[in-house]
């Protein structure tokens, strides 16, 4: 199995308490603590511009900015979004963007990349909030864009929802054949069907029955267009909230929710962490993290991604799960 962390940015009110000021160097150095050892593959960065659970005044740090931040102050560590929305930006810009931060980075950025689906956000700023088959017609069609522009250096496509004329991406990323490409969703007749086309990778639930059922509908997909499911590395995102023991995971969830409840009513924090956190297969003591993904990595699952919920305050569950559990999944 596979590792990447998801650095702080404020979309779960993540950064609580921290200056605005202050939060760049929060974020670039616990990037830069990820990059510096062997356990983490990746990092990660949400693309959202409104807070979870709802909207607030707190910080939400723009993704693609963090690409480009990360890229020139990391050396070593893979770069990604989970996941970036289609239709925030114009897909033939979007690749220029991609490809100037994979320059920058040495060759490092992963294209984590879906139909979106904060309508909140997508209303404020302006983008309306297409059906669901808009959205996924948008991801098709910007995926075709994406393949075209790195590597030919030019995308011409007259599409439903999108048209470019000879839009010129030069220079090229430096990844031969172009940059990964992340489908992200579980969607089984449009999505996975995308990511079959497509995709070097997938990301969807890592719950145990719904990958397995998911991870079939992504097999039938590859057999009617004529791809190699093999070949597809599937992934899945958990929050994680690590302890020694059962009382220490409980210290911790408290915490969280002590703190969240300081921006966001009492029941709407406890519901957060109870929905969230609670349930996750990542929430709890080493042994009983390990004994469940390890359930979800032989049933195929090649890479997690792990998101730290007070990681930009505390980084000792971080060094627990680097000693503890990474080396019995590995």
């Amino acid at each position: 199995m596979r590792f990447g962390i998801f650095i702080p940015q404020g979309w779960r009110l993540d950064l609580v308490d921290i200056d605005p000021a202050a939060q760049w160097g929060v974020m670039r150095d616990l990037a830069q603590r990820a990059d510096a050892g062997d356990i983490w593959e990746s990092l990660w960065v949400y693309d959202h511009f409104h807070t979870v659970p709802v909207p607030t005044e707190e910080a939400t740090h723009e993704a693609w900015t963090l690409m480009a931040a990360f890229a020139a102050t990391t050396s070593r560590i893979r770069l990604g979004q989970m996941c970036t929305a289609i239709s925030y930006r114009n897909p033939a810009y979007l690749a220029k963007v991609a490809a100037t931060t994979d320059l920058i980075s040495g060759g490092r950025v992963e294209m984590g990349i879906g139909g979106g689906w904060y309508e909140h956000e997508w209303r404020a700023y302006g983008y309306g909030f297409p059906s669901a088959g808009e959205r996924l017609g948008r991801l098709d069609e910007g995926v075709q864009i994406f393949r075209q522009a790195w590597t030919e250096g030019k995308a011409t496509l007259d599409g439903k929802y999108y048209q470019v004329d000879g839009a010129i991406v030069r220079p090229l990323p430096l990844q031969e054949g172009g940059i990964p490409i992340w489908v992200a969703g579980g969607g089984e007749k449009k999505t996975l069907r995308i990511a079959a086309k497509y995709a070097q990778y997938t990301n969807f639930s890592g719950a145990p029955e719904e990958f397995t059922h998911k991870s079939e509908i992504l097999r039938a997909h590859c057999a009617e267009v004529g791809t190699d499911f093999d070949a597809i590395v599937r992934s899945s995102n958990f929050n994680a909230v690590i302890g020694s023991t059962e009382a220490e995971v409980e210290q911790r969830l408290s915490a969280l929710q002590t703190r969240l409840a300081t921006v966001i009513s009492d029941d709407r924090a406890k519901s957060f962490v109870d929905g969230m956190l609670r349930t996750s297969p990542a929430v709890g003591t080493p042994e009983q993290i390990t004994e469940r993904l390890s359930a979800v990595r032989d049933l195929g699952l090649g890479y997690a991604i792990f998101n730290f919920p007070e990681s930009a305050y505390d980084t000792t569950g971080i060094d627990l799960f680097e000693r503890e559990v990474a080396p019995a999944l590995r």
